[in-house]
């Protein structure tokens, strides 16, 4: 992708995702018409489809020739990564739009031949716009975000966990959840993993921990958080397939071996 393109791109796309930010304010507190797909936990709600919709459209008017695999199911079957393919999240916490109407966001990676170009996560209810371009940097609003620190050490760290780690189907020793709880300095968990990620770029979290996400929930942050320096991999250290389900390790580059050599790895044995 020359950067010509990829600058108009990253404009578009930027217009299109404070548009769909507005779409969703302007009803927030309008009545929902809410579905359950998975389990009775998994939500899913007239406006992440009208959100989805609204990127579809846009997508095939603008760019035919392009790709999309959306959370919703209105983009494209994928099975490989060749050409360009927009991967999309309309709402990323579906839950927590549905309870408390705040702490969720939209997020959209663009990728051509697998690699990641462009990563746009909006936190809509805060009017806060994280993006990141290949090689051009990662921002909030207009602020450029700071490369992590590299002292940083565990002991000093706030790590986010996805409560998936407790479900009854992970095959996980909780000892060593307990035990990297003790060694940090705090442990938090914010129901939405677009944001998780964009904590861990900003520096206000170190790392995030998820037994596993769909290729929506993780696409454009980890575009975003490798313009910062960070580092992400499933929970064995090997990297991720972004049309594929996996489990997930984001963090400060300085602590990912200790996370995986003393907590993860030993957990699953």
């Amino acid at each position: 992708m020359d950067d010509i393109f990829r600058e108009s791109l990253y404009n578009r796309l930027r217009d299109w995702v404070l548009q769909a930010g507005e779409m969703i304010r302007s009803k927030i507190d309008d009545p929902l018409a809410i579905d359950t797909k998975s389990t009775p936990k998994d939500l899913v709600t007239q406006m992440d489809r009208e959100v989805e919709i609204f990127f579809a459209t846009k997508i095939k008017q603008f760019y035919p020739e392009h790709a999309m695999l959306g959370e919703e199911g209105y983009g494209d079957y994928l099975t490989e990564t060749n050409g360009t393919i927009w991967i999309i999240d309309p709402i990323d916490g579906t839950m927590n739009f549905v309870n408390q109407k705040k702490h969720f966001a939209i997020s959209v990676g663009i990728y051509e031949n697998g690699i990641g170009e462009i990563g746009m996560v909006y936190d809509v209810m805060n009017n806060q716009l994280y993006s990141g371009l290949l090689g051009g940097g990662a921002y909030r609003n207009d602020q450029r975000l700071q490369q992590l620190n590299p002292q940083k050490t565990l002991d000093t760290s706030i790590i986010s966990l996805n409560h998936h780690w407790l479900m009854p189907n992970r095959i996980v020793d909780e000892k060593y959840l307990h035990k990297l709880i003790r060694d940090v300095r705090g442990s938090r968990s914010y129901g939405s993993a677009a944001l998780e990620f964009m904590h861990v770029a900003e520096g206000s979290s170190d790392a995030y921990v998820s037994m596993q996400l769909a290729p929506w929930d993780f696409a454009a942050g980890k575009i975003i958080l490798n313009e910062v320096g960070g580092v992400i991999s499933d929970t064995d250290g090997q990297p991720v397939n972004v049309l594929e389900n996996s489990s997930i390790l984001i963090c400060n580059p300085s602590i990912q071996e200790r996370l995986l050599n003393d907590y993860l790895l030993p957990a699953k044995k």
